[in-house]
C-alpha cells in the first residue's frame, strides 16, 4: 500500500506550490565519494523536508544501501529490522594503510599470502569476536571523534570493541586481492577485517572496495540510484517512498478499531489479545498507527504514536 499524504502540507513558493509531503521509506543506492549526510541532504531537497533520518550510515568510499526514513516515518527508525548486515568487498594485499582502506597513505608493507592458510584465518574472524576499529573512524576518543585526530597526525589509539561476523563467502581471489561476502552484525569495520586478515595470514592488506547488500530485510536491489533524486523528486511523486511495515522488526501486526485508535492516541493502553512483546498498530485500512509494548496486565501501552496521515 503506498504511503498516505500527511493532512494538507502545500505551501506555495512564488507562482508554484510544494505538493503535499509523504511519509515513509527510503533506499538509496550510495555512490562512492559521496558521505551519507551529503545523501541525507539530498532527500531533504527532494522531498521538500527536513525531517529524514537514516538507519546506519556508510563511509565515503563505500557504495550501496543506506535505509532513510522520511517524514513521520523516521520515528519508526530505532524499531526497523537492521540486522544482518552484508557486504561485498575487494581486500588488497601487500600493504595497509591508515585508514584501512584505499583513502589512507601506505602505513606498512608485507609479502603476499600464502592462501593455504586461508581457512583458518578467516576462522579466527568468524564469530564474536574483538576489533580494533581504524583510527579513521566515528568513534570517540576523550570527546572528540578518532578521524578528527587522525587527519590532525595524531596518534590515536582505540579499545577492541566485541563484534560479530556471521559470514564469510569467498568469490574469486587472484595473487593479491580477495573477493568476498561477509555477513555481520552491526558495528562491524569490514576494512578492519581486511586489515586483521591481512596480518593473519602474515601479509598485510587494506580494503579496496566496499558495497552495503543489505541491512535486514532492505536489499540494494530494492533501492534508488541517486542521481534520481533531484531536487523535489519524491515531494513530486517522481521519486516515491515504499511503506517501512515490511522493514519493521518482529513483532505482531495488530488491526485494532476506532474506538481503540482513539485510546492510543491519547496515551491510553488497550487490551492484547496476540502474543507478543510487542506490536505494531494498524487501522482498520492497515496504516500504522505506532508501536505499544505489552504491559504486565496484558495490555497494548503506546510507545510511539504516529500522527494521521501516518505511512502505511
Amino acid at each position: 500500500m503506498s504511503p498516505t499524504p500527511v493532512p494538507d502540507t502545500t505551501t506555495p513558493i512564488g507562482s508554484a506550490a510544494i505538493p503535499v509531503l509523504m511519509d515513509g521509506m527510503l533506499l538509496v543506492d550510495k555512490p562512492a565519494g559521496v558521505s551519507s549526510h551529503d545523501v541525507v541532504a539530498r532527500v531533504r531537497r527532494a522531498a521538500h523536508t527536513k525531517r529524514v533520518g537514516h538507519a546506519g550510515t556508510l563511509d565515503p568510499f563505500a557504495t550501496g544501501l543506506l535505509v532513510l526514513a522520511v517524514g513521520h516515518a523516521t520515528r519508526l527508525l530505532p524499531y526497523l529490522d537492521a540486522e544482518p548486515k552484508v557486504y561485498s568487498a575487494r581486500f588488497r594485499f601487500g600493504f595497509e594503510t591508515d585508514s584501512d582502506d584505499t583513502t589512507g597513505l601506505r602505513t606498512a608493507e608485507a609479502p603476499l599470502p600464502d592462501w593455504s592458510t586461508l581457512e583458518h584465518a578467516i576462522a579466527s574472524l568468524t564469530g564474536a569476536i574483538q576489533q580494533i576499529p581504524p583510527a579513521f573512524s566515528a568513534k570517540h576518543v576523550n570527546g572528540e571523534r578518532a578521524y578528527k585526530k587522525a587527519r590532525r597526525g595524531e596518534t590515536v589509539e582505540l579499545k577492541p570493541v566485541s563484534i560479530v561476523v556471521h559470514d564469510w563467502h569467498v568469490v574469486s581471489r587472484s595473487s593479491d586481492t580477495l573477493d568476498v561476502v561477509i555477513t555481520c552484525k552491526g558495528g562491524t569495520y569490514v576494512r578492519a577485517l581486511a586489515r586483521d586478515l591481512g596480518r593473519a595470514l602474515n601479509s598485510a592488506a587494506h580494503c579496496e572496495s566496499l558495497r552495503r547488500e543489505q541491512s535486514g530485510r532492505c536489499t540494494v536491489a530494492g533501492a534508488v540510484a541517486y542521481p534520481l533524486l533531484e531536487r523535489g523528486s519524491i515531494a513530486n511523486g517522481h521519486v516515491a517512498l515504499g511503506s517501512p511495515l515490511s522493514a519493521l522488526q518482529e513483532m505482531a501486526h495488530v488491526q485494532i478499531d476506532a474506538a481503540c485508535e482513539a485510546d492510543i492516541r491519547l496515551g491510553r493502553s488497550v487490551a492484547a489479545s496476540v502474543d507478543g512483546a510487542r506490536a505494531v498498530l494498524l487501522n482498520h485500512d492497515h496504516v500504522i498507527i505506532g508501536i505499544a509494548n505489552r504491559t504486565e496486565a496484558n495490555r497494548w501501552q503506546p510507545k510511539v504514536v504516529l500522527p494521521d496521515g501516518n505511512p502505511s
